[in-house]
């Protein structure tokens, strides 16, 4: 499965002036990385924000997402979003935003090799 280019080159261009920022390709899709700390992930048609899982929760249930699930599990705090709700740059910047700021307020994790 490719990840969609197009919304990948969007948010790189969001996250141009943070640091600590990487990419890594994972699952079929990419990943942005803040610290070493998963922020959003694309895949072909949505994207998958990290958050804390009671915000996860609540995004779900009030319908703005839906939770992501990998392997037939539930992922605790990850919230997919289908490229259809991220076409206004506003909405993309807002759900970059929410998985930045989660990624950030974790410790850095070094790369493993």
């Amino acid at each position: 499965m490719a990840y969609d280019e197009d919304l990948s080159d969007r948010v790189r261009a969001l996250l141009g002036a943070e640091s600590r920022v990487s990419e890594q390709r994972m699952f079929g899709g990419l990943a942005f990385l803040i610290g070493g700390n998963m922020a959003v992930a694309i895949g072909s048609d949505d994207m998958l924000v990290r958050m804390s899982p009671a915000d996860a929760e609540e995004l779900v249930a009030a319908g703005e997402g839906v939770a992501a699930v990998m392997g037939g599990r539930r992922m605790r705090g990850w919230v997919e979003v289908s490229t259809q709700q991220l076409e206004a740059e506003s909405a993309l910047a807002a759900w970059v935003h929410r998985g930045v700021e989660y990624a950030r307020s974790l410790p850095p994790r070094e790369r493993r090799r």
